[in-house]
């Protein structure tokens, strides 16, 4: 493929077509041979892979979980790496989902956080020059992969930390059961991505609140020395990278069959990431007969993030 084989940059067609056709320009006159083709349209369901079919690299450059979802996907089913980034407030990461060679962005975030847990750049704010760094970053990768030269961030998760001027690398493994790119996948078209991410803000059933937990009201209960039983539904890869200490790992797609494990005199407290999967779990122990639950809010992450700084987030 010429031109050093050709990429296609998301999240563009915001810029409207006035900013688009300038920025080809520029692009054209610092270097003739790079041919740039804009999509004046959104990127869905529908079109995402006939828009992705003639290239050889997606770069990922959106900033919300439908189309981070659909891009990923999108990428899986025609084999393409697709060069990761993400942004928020004074940190980054970047990554290479790339299903043919490692894990594919499902296999890190199996599901998205619930509506509302994540607030928008707009709400949090972003450092101005992130975009910057992060980007860099990708198309870095984006050349690598093109060149075939170097060893790319596929398995491996990269974390930028501003204020502290600091990087570390997360090792990401491949999920056996990943719906989308697992040996026994589930997912084998494009899905409704709003639907999937929950778009529609989750409004809590009467006595709902009963069931949760503040990652403050744990520690202080752990520190009181009540007995609790911690139950992890996550994904063994993800117990790898961070857990809470004495907690047990029974991932969400084995509740069933292993809650015998678990006894409904015992106080049980379940947490994923964010606090879906965990819900998930939660409604099921208490279709079984188990009473004394509890979710923790905001899952390990929002532990993380005010209980126990030194526990790496992802």
């Amino acid at each position: 493929m010429t031109n050093l084989q050709r990429q296609i940059l998301h999240g563009t067609a915001s810029l409207g077509k006035p900013k688009l056709e300038s920025a080809r320009a520029r692009l054209s006159d610092l270097n003739p041979y790079v041919h740039i083709e804009t999509y004046e349209t959104a990127l869905t369901s529908e079109n995402a892979l006939e828009l992705f079919r003639d290239y050889d690299v997606i770069v990922d450059g959106t900033d919300n979980f439908p189309t981070r979802y659909l891009v990923n996907d999108a990428s899986v089913f025609l084999d393409k790496p697709n060069v990761y980034g993400s942004i928020f407030r004074f940190e980054g990461q970047a990554s290479v989902f790339w299903a043919a060679e490692g894990p594919c962005y499902r296999c890190l975030y199996p599901e998205p956080p619930p509506p509302g847990l994540v607030p928008s750049c707009a709400e949090g704010g972003v450092l101005g020059i992130l975009p910057g760094i992060i980007g860099v970053i990708q198309a870095t990768e984006t050349v690598k992969l093109i060149l075939g030269a170097g060893t790319s961030l596929v398995g491996r998760l990269l974390l930028f930390d501003a204020l502290r001027m600091s990087f570390r690398e997360l090792k990401l493994k491949k999920n056996p059961d990943c719906p989308v790119c697992g040996p026994n996948r589930t997912i084998h078209e494009l899905i409704d991505y709003q639907q999937f991410c929950g778009i529609t803000p989750h409004v809590a059933e009467p006595g709902e609140a009963e069931f949760e937990i503040a990652p403050a009201d744990l520690k202080s209960r752990l520190d009181r020395g009540d007995r609790l039983v911690i139950v992890d539904v996550r994904e063994p890869h993800e117990y790898e990278i961070n857990h809470i200490r004495g907690s047990r790992l029974i991932p969400l797609g084995q509740v069933p069959e292993r809650m015998h494990e678990l006894s409904s005199a015992d106080e049980i407290i379940l947490h994923c990431k964010a606090g879906l999967r965990s819900a998930k779990a939660l409604a099921i122990l208490r279709q079984a007969g188990f009473s004394r639950l509890k979710n923790l809010t905001g899952g390990i992450d929002r532990w993380a993030q005010e209980i126990d700084p030194t526990l790496p987030r992802y």
